[in-house]
């Protein structure tokens, strides 16, 4: 059994899903809101948000000062071994509502805004 120390702070699911899967919960989200929800600074969303454009994954329209996303679930993956499927049979396995689970919503968000605010005021390194 390994110590909290010892333990590696890597997922199952990328920081792109992650995103993805934002997006596709609320296609207005703020990058602000994406970056507090995955952990990962605004610039690494920003940065992500944009090779998902690029890769076909996701619209990106302006409506006013804000923009709106659009999923495109019809896209292939992008691994050789993923290749065959969609990318909405992803999007819809991890999207599935479940009994024990729910979506974020603002007060996941507030709560993370608030322990990264105490931690800037203690002086304390940010989790991202």
């Amino acid at each position: 059994m390994s110590s909290g120390r010892d333990e590696k702070h890597w997922r199952f699911v990328t920081s792109h899903t992650q995103v993805l899967l934002c997006i596709a919960r609320n296609p207005e989200i703020r990058i602000r809101d994406v970056a507090d929800l995955v952990g990962i600074t605004e610039r690494a969303a920003q940065r992500i948000i944009a090779d998902l454009v690029e890769a076909g994954y996701v619209a990106r329209k302006r409506v006013g000062r804000r923009n709106h996303y659009l999923v495109k679930t019809d896209v292939r993956m992008r691994h050789p071994l993923q290749q065959t499927h969609e990318i909405g049979e992803l999007l819809d396995l991890l999207l599935a509502p479940t009994e024990s689970a729910e979506a974020p919503d603002d007060s996941e968000l507030t709560k993370r805004r608030a322990q990264r605010a105490d931690a800037a005021s203690k002086g304390e390194p940010s989790e991202r």
